[in-house]
């Protein structure tokens, strides 16, 4: 049996996870107009102070309080010549007594000042984006932002590393197009939700890959840059097994006694559930990966997810893995490769 059997369940979404993400949607709708003014305006009011802001590689640990806007937004926004947000998935929800709200979904513009190190294509660009925050007494206090920036390079033709098996490209929201949830979720069937997602993770590493039934053959894995998407639940298979397989020990190392590892919050909202961990998996390098052979390096992936669950099985999951992060520690620097 996986470790991951013995981890807490999921919460669920509570009427203050509902006042919260009521609060975080108000905030976002500042970018309708626009990703500077009144967004820089806005921030204040929702973020504390002392609020720690965290974001993927090379951003990584922001500046306190005022990062989210002036570390990862601004930025965005210069890059991205008439820059854009649009959110497909807005979720709130409470684990371990702490509430969290999420988004996702994409930036894009006209690329034409280099981001983050990423030299400008001088074209349309879209950059996915995955939001995880915990709030305290309305106020924002810890934030994590996912960046695509892996999916960005491929989709420039300048990935230096081995391609993916699967589709690499933009991926699309909730087919059903109802994954922004403002109103208040049915307890009874965030509950549904959330134990059936975590169903399926108690029995990922599996080496029968008990978690087949839990998804619907039909299934999409929109997954993080490097790895790829996969449609059907066959082809989700024949990725996920080899995958887990390529660093030994794959999940949250407490079999090897490595603790603070796993999830920082995960909850179901009505049909959907999410999950976010900054030292989410861990494992050692023992297989070829992207190109890159066995360096016997243990590594921790930042990862987080969001399902949609329809008649009892998850039929979409979308996926963020901050990939330049993993690939700085097997050694390759990509956005020095490519700058």
């Amino acid at each position: 049996m996986s470790s991951r059997a013995n981890r807490p369940p999921m919460g669920i979404a509570t009427q203050t996870s509902f006042e919260n993400k009521i609060a975080y949607a108000e905030f976002l709708s500042q970018f309708e107009n626009g990703v500077t003014t009144q967004v820089d305006a806005s921030a204040p009011l929702l973020f504390d102070p002392k609020a720690q802001i965290n974001a993927s590689h090379p951003i990584n640990r922001a500046t306190e309080g005022t990062g989210y806007f002036d570390d990862i937004i601004y930025p965005i926004s210069k890059a991205f010549e008439g820059a854009r947000r649009q959110n497909y998935i807005l979720l709130s929800g409470e684990y371990l007594g702490s509430e969290w709200v999420t988004s996702t979904g994409y930036f894009y513009g006209h690329f034409n000042q280099p981001l983050f190190g990423i030299p400008p294509s001088h074209k349309l660009a879209f950059l996915r984006f995955g939001e995880f925050h915990k709030m305290e007494f309305g106020k924002i206090t810890e934030t994590y932002v996912y960046l695509g920036l892996a999916e960005l390079i491929i989709a420039l033709g300048m990935w230096p590393l081995a391609q993916s098996q699967g589709y690499e490209g933009t991926v699309p929201g909730p087919a059903t197009q109802d994954g922004i949830l403002l109103q208040r979720s049915d307890p009874s069937v965030s509950r549904t939700s959330a134990d059936l997602v975590e169903g399926m993770l108690k029995l990922l590493t599996t080496k029968d890959a008990a978690w087949r039934p839990y998804w619907d053959e039909r299934m999409v894995w929109y997954g993080p840059g490097g790895l790829g998407s996969y449609a059907t639940v066959d082809a989700f298979d024949a990725f996920q097994r080899p995958f887990e397989t390529t660093f030994a020990g794959w999940g949250d190392g407490k079999e090897e006694g490595i603790s603070g590892v796993g999830a920082d919050c995960k909850a179901g909202d009505g049909d959907y559930a999410f999950l976010h961990g900054w030292k989410m998996i861990t494992g050692i390098h023992v297989k070829p990966f992207l190109g890159i052979e066995p360096t016997g390096t243990r590594i921790f992936m930042r990862d987080c997810d969001w399902w949609r669950c329809a008649n009892g099985k998850i039929i979409e999951n979308w996926c963020m893995l901050d990939t330049l992060h993993l690939m700085l520690q097997l050694g390759r620097d990509v956005i020095s490769e490519i700058s």
